[in-house]
């Protein structure tokens, strides 16, 4: 489009009046403003094509810090030891229960007494049968001492003799029989009373009371020393790393966190599963019962390594990436691997520059090469 300026000077060189000289003149004016607008139009584009920042975004650097070590494992508690209290006396009544499930008893408590009454009168019939036997013994033991005394003299025959000195060994024989079925009547004696072989805590009960039960039959199941333990299913590739009096952090379900030891690590691996037992100790169990399900953490040391807040790492696609801000403040997007989380920062195993500016806030709006508004992270 044409100025005034050009206008004018377009109707002077046209009019047929003004001399050659005239004209000339006229030609530096009708460049310049020729010049003028050209000028104009192509700062115009120039402005109109600067790039605009994207996205104003935080960056921060990677922080090198310790990360726990540990491994995680399911499993069940149960307890450290179980007993199981039997009936020994057979063909008894049993007359009386004295504890019942979850009863703590000490070592040779009475769980439970069988009628004796049978028992009572086997044991006086096999006292009179000792006190019998042993009159016979002292009446031998005489006729052997009068036998003994009149060898020399030949008043009695060598077969008169031999008589009375077997008669005597015989007596004794006699009397040791008739103290062995006593103390054998006075062992079922005690079995009518079944006594706790050890300290513990009632874990299940079969005796009823005016039962008759056979020997051998399970009348109590007793959790020995009222101990309970972990017994983890860690994977085999955490075996190794695994070692007793280590530090366990038990949770059953539902309850509070209990504090175990290491006390064992099975020497085999199960085939199926490829887990490894780990049976820890609970020395305060507190609200914890066998045959609970509970989760358990092995602290298993610590290292050192560079983290990022999770905010900065973006999930795309089944891989995790960052954003990189580059000098000129484009992103450029890496793929990394992660490792542990620690609170709210998590560990980056891919190398990086611990000096490099990253993304941590709006990365899920970024793509590679966008270009950033860089805004100064808040101070902690």
């Amino acid at each position: 489009m044409n100025s005034p300026i050009t206008s004018r000077i377009l109707v002077q060189l046209t009019r047929k009046t003004p001399t050659m000289k005239t004209r000339l003149a006229a030609l530096p004016l009708l460049a310049a403003s020729l010049l003028v607008p050209a000028a104009n139009a192509a700062d115009k584009p120039a402005a109109a094509l600067a790039p605009k920042p994207s996205l104003t975004v935080t960056v921060i650097q990677p922080q090198r810090m310790d990360i726990p070590l540990s491994a995680a494992a399911n499993g069940s508690i149960a307890a450290w030891q179980e007993a199981s209290v039997g009936n020994e006396a057979q063909g008894y009544r049993l007359a009386e229960v004295r504890v019942n499930v979850g009863d703590p008893v000490k070592k040779g408590q009475v769980l439970a007494v069988f009628a004796a009454d049978m028992a009572q009168a086997e044991l006086l019939q096999g006292k009179a049968a000792v006190a019998e036997a042993e009159a016979n013994l002292a009446a031998a033991s005489a006729d052997a001492q009068r036998a003994r005394d009149l060898q020399s003299n030949g008043a009695l025959s060598a077969q008169k003799i031999t008589q009375y000195l077997t008669a005597e060994k015989t007596a004794k024989a006699r009397l040791d029989v008739q103290k062995a079925a006593v103390n054998a009547l006075q062992i079922r004696l005690n079995q009518t009373q079944v006594k706790a072989p050890d300290d513990g805590i009632i874990s299940a009960r079969n005796a009823t009371v005016g039962a008759v039960t056979p020997a051998g039959q399970e009348l109590f199941r007793l959790i020995r020393q009222g101990r309970l333990e972990w017994r983890g299913e860690v994977a085999a590739a955490d075996l190794a790393a695994i070692r007793p009096g280590q530090s366990v952090r038990v949770t059953p379900a539902g309850g509070s966190a209990i504090d175990g030891k290491v006390r064992m690590v099975a020497p085999t691996v199960d085939t199926a599963t490829r887990n490894g037992l780990v049976y820890v100790d609970l020395p305060k169990p507190g609200a914890a019962k066998a045959g609970m399900f509970a989760r358990g953490e092995f602290a298993l040391g610590g290292k050192t390594g560079l983290t990022l807040p999770q905010t900065a790492v973006l999930l795309r696609d089944g891989y995790s990436y960052v954003f990189q801000v580059q000098p000129d403040n484009k992103v450029r997007q890496l793929k990394v691997s992660v490792g542990r989380r620690l609170g709210d920062r998590i560990e980056i195993t891919t190398p990086l520059d611990a000096n490099a500016r990253f993304v941590t806030a709006g990365a899920g709006f970024l793509s590679d090469g966008d270009l950033v508004r860089v805004m100064p992270a808040p101070a902690r």
